[in-house]
């Protein structure tokens, strides 16, 4: 990447160039792992990992293949929303009110605002719950307030590097899932038959999980998150679009989607090894699976698991809710970004407090998680293909991108990604109407 000088020779600076200092491996890899680590890591939210569980618990390893399926479609979906955020420096929602009829961004929009409210609802019930079994004596729902208001207060009070440094850390939570498996005797090579070679029923129950799998992983908040986070890097770094800033931001989403995959391939494999063979296959809810693994693997696995969803809600939700603020933000004209403090910048994080009060309000009003994460499924299942269409052609348009508009391969990956999310929505109308 090529970053601007903060002030020329001719203003008198007399302080030494950053760029004398001697680059270390640290400062190397910190210019590969940008924005994308966040929005891969918070992917595997709460929510997804019921979903993954609930995969893992009620098929065993059939689903582990969709880990390695899914990685070259959320690559490619996700690397063309960093190019368009890095390139035109402009969110999603602002590109479709500056170029595309009005309607368009107000159905995103619409429909976006409840799932997001409710997915962050869920997320604040799942950390809730696990802490529940933590500490017993202090109820869930004065968990899920506690988590609720200390993010709010961080997300407002903190710069925008603070929160990106922050985000990053919690990334490490996430290994915690890895570690897992290998607390127990695992059959690799039954593990790796089911991750090559894709196994699909045609019956109602496994066509619900494999399109919710699909739809927790491909989610449209990611996009406008992902967009709108290049323009903060942009901006924070004050760096100049090239050829090597392009390369640099597809080696980061490569890293960030990995990160996803491997974590939710790990989840399956965890459920699938410990819950599935014992009789145990309906896990509804982030805490049940948690409490399900305690006599199966061991207190230490129970603490990971747990603190595992501590940790991704943390992360998860500030991703949420900082997506529906920049959504609005650029459907209103209002000033935006979390590089700005509240004054500068009142309707955004107005949006952002009150989409997590009402979460919070949904969590402690008791309306059923599950319930929440179906509908949230419909919503994110409607939107997807249309939205994957529009970053397309976005993606395509050379009077927006210029020089930097899709690749053949990216073309051709997309147009598959657009194929099998439309199925999969369609299929999902189906279940939801059975």
């Amino acid at each position: 990447m090529t970053n601007q000088p903060e002030s020329s020779p001719a203003h008198g600076n007399k302080r030494r160039p950053i760029r004398n200092k001697p680059e270390t491996k640290i400062s190397r890899i910190r210019k590969i792992i940008g924005p994308s680590i966040i929005t891969g890591a918070s992917d595997d939210d709460p929510s997804g990992i019921a979903t993954y569980t609930q995969a893992g618990a009620g098929f065993g390893y059939q689903f582990l293949w969709t880990a390695l399926l899914s990685y070259p479609l959320i690559v490619t979906i996700q690397e063309m929303c960093a190019r368009i955020g890095v390139v035109t420096r402009k969110g999603l929602t602002g590109i479709l009110k500056k170029n595309y009829p009005k309607p368009v961004m107000w159905i995103m929009i619409v429909f976006s605002f409840p799932a997001i409210v409710l997915n962050i609802s869920a997320n604040l019930a799942g950390m809730g719950a696990v802490s529940n079994l933590l500490v017993p004596s202090i109820p869930a729902g004065a968990f899920a307030s506690a988590f609720c208001l200390v993010l709010l207060f961080n997300l407002i009070k903190l710069s925008y590097r603070k929160i990106a440094n922050i985000l990053q850390f919690l990334c490490l939570v996430l290994l915690c899932y890895v570690i897992v498996p290998f607390l127990s005797e695992q059959n690799w090579g039954t593990i790796l038959k089911a991750t090559l070679i894709p196994s699909v029923h045609f019956d109602t129950a496994s066509l619900s999980i494999l399109v919710a799998i699909l739809g927790t992983t491909i989610s449209p908040y990611l996009f406008f998150w992902q967009t709108s986070m290049e323009v903060e890097e942009v901006k924070e770094k004050r760096i100049m679009v090239d050829k090597q800033m392009i390369i640099d931001v597809r080696k980061d989403i490569r890293i960030g989607m990995f990160v996803t995959n491997i974590i939710f391939f790990f989840i399956i494999l965890t459920a699938g090894t410990e819950l599935f063979p014992k009789g145990i296959t309906n896990i509804n809810t982030v805490d049940q699976a948690a409490l399900a693994l305690k006599p199966l693997v061991g207190k230490e696995a129970y603490l990971l698991f747990a603190i595992g969803v501590i940790g991704t809600g943390l992360l998860s939700i500030p991703v949420l809710a900082g997506s529906l603020s920049y959504m609005l933000s650029e459907a209103f004209g209002w000033k935006e970004g979390l590089n700005k403090k509240f004054h500068q910048a009142k309707g955004f994080y107005a949006v952002m407090i009150v989409s997590m009060l009402l979460a919070l309000g949904i969590n402690l009003l008791g309306i059923n998680p599950v319930k929440a994460l179906i509908y949230t499924a419909v919503l994110y299942g409607l939107t997807a293909p249309v939205l994957i269409g529009i970053i397309m052609h976005i993606g395509n348009n050379k009077k927006l991108m210029g020089e930097y508009t899709n690749r053949k391969s990216s073309n051709i990956i997309g147009a598959a990604t657009l194929l099998i999310m439309t199925a999969a929505a369609v299929a999902l109308i189906y279940l939801w109407l059975q």
